[in-house]
């Protein structure tokens, strides 16, 4: 095994030790140690394995740091965002960047799973992994409970 360099999401971390996982390979790492991570805190790092058994890995190098606000809007989605979903079939997902930088996720879902998708979407890892990929900082999530409709901001500030 040799160094690694990318992006982490930490998924788990307690005072000793952590575990990080690549966001574009998936791959998981368990730390030896914790260099003062939490969860949901997104590393531009170096990792290596830890010698001699080279069971765990270590941190090399941090370039960057920082943490994912999840929030739990209790706004609804944009009148944009409910244009983009008027059309779609429950179950769609619609993609569209922002302008700048970070995308913008809308789902149609059944009426009566509004609330269960939005909690979803905010206790999925994938969702800090995707925002640490679109260099977000801030993932909104906001429903129409009405409509049928969940956007999922990935916000860069």
């Amino acid at each position: 095994m040799t160094e690694q360099t990318g992006t982490f999401v930490v998924t788990h971390a307690e005072a000793d030790s952590a575990i990080v996982r690549d966001v574009e390979t998936a791959q998981v790492h368990t730390l030896a140690s914790n260099p003062g991570v939490e969860v949901h805190d997104v590393l531009e790092a170096t990792v290596a394995p830890d010698p001699p058994l080279e069971v765990t890995w270590q941190v090399v190098e941090i370039d960057d740091r920082r943490s994912i606000e999840l929030v739990d809007s209790d706004l609804e989605p944009t009148q944009h965002s409910k244009e983009l979903a008027a059309d779609a079939d429950v179950g769609d997902l619609l993609q569209e960047e922002r302008a700048g930088t970070g995308e913008i996720h809308v789902f149609r879902v059944p009426v009566d799973e509004v609330e269960t998708a939005a909690q979803d979407v905010l206790e999925d890892e994938e969702t800090i992994a995707r925002a640490a990929r679109l260099e977000a900082v801030r993932v909104e999530v906001r429903r129409a409970p009405d409509d049928g409709v969940l956007s999922v901001r990935y916000l860069p500030d």
